[in-house]
């Protein structure tokens, strides 16, 4: 059984693509990012850095429960797991690391630092202007990066379908709100409407609709936090892991 610990963001959906694809028994664990959860002691100890999503196999492969962290990680494993989506071939698999790894430091980061600075409050608007210039030119670049690769592979990684493809999809679903479409980006169209056309894709994407319907309701009532504020953040996550100075190991001990 995986327990996935985690909210329907592009980085969870990553992981529910992937437990459908597998056909690995597997159940959601709801954690409110908005609510501050992802701060109690139970999902640190998933997830020390204090994100979404984490996962515990109650049956991994060396024996017993194996929890871990990091989305693109999540996916390796699985795809280990399971022999499937992570080619065998030296080369394929090469090939599917490296767009893994391009959506881990360049999609992800810079599609969410772009939607961070569009939805500012409108008093901060004029003040990042360089901001949102510069992470929304970025994501137009990367957009360009994906057609130019999907015009000459089939799939992101390889010639088949892979944790690359999985791990791209989620972030990609609102590219026609900044104009990408077939006219100027053919190839990643092609490639975007062949992944919805997936069964396991269909079933996350009502997934991710029906957790949030369930989150939101469980939340009413409850204190937002503002995930966006890193000072807050932080001081949360030094609250939550303060231990008495008795507690602690002196390094030179």
């Amino acid at each position: 059984m995986i327990e996935l610990h985690s909210s329907p963001t592009p980085n969870g959906q990553k992981v529910i693509i992937m437990l459908e694809e597998t056909g690995l028994e597997w159940k959601h664990i709801d954690v409110d990012i908005g609510t501050g959860e992802q701060f109690k002691a139970e999902h640190l100890k998933l997830n020390p850095n204090n994100k979404i999503p984490a996962i515990v196999d109650t049956d991994s492969l060396e024996g017993g429960r194996y929890t871990m962290m990091e989305s693109g990680a999540i996916l390796v494993y699985l795809a280990e797991k399971t022999g499937r989506f992570l080619p065998a071939d030296r080369r394929k698999r090469y090939d599917t690391l490296q767009w893994l790894f391009f959506q881990v430091a360049h999609v992800g980061p810079m599609f969410g630092q772009a939607n961070h600075f569009n939805n500012q409050p409108k008093d901060n608007y004029k003040d990042n202007q360089y901001a949102r210039d510069r992470y929304n030119n970025e994501t137009l670049r990367l957009y360009r990066v994906l057609d130019n690769r999907l015009a000459q592979s089939a799939w992101l990684g390889c010639d088949e379908y892979t944790i690359a493809d999985i791990a791209t999809y989620p972030w990609c679903k609102r590219h026609a709100e900044r104009g990408i479409g077939e006219a100027g980006h053919p190839h990643f169209t092609r490639w975007f409407k062949t992944m919805e056309a997936r069964p396991a894709v269909r079933r996350n994407n009502a997934m991710a609709d029906e957790i949030r319907a369930r989150m939101a309701k469980a939340a009413q009532g409850r204190q937002a936090i503002d995930i966006y504020d890193t000072r807050d953040n932080g001081e949360r996550l030094a609250q939550a892991t303060s231990r008495p100075s008795a507690g602690k190991i002196d390094p030179l001990a």
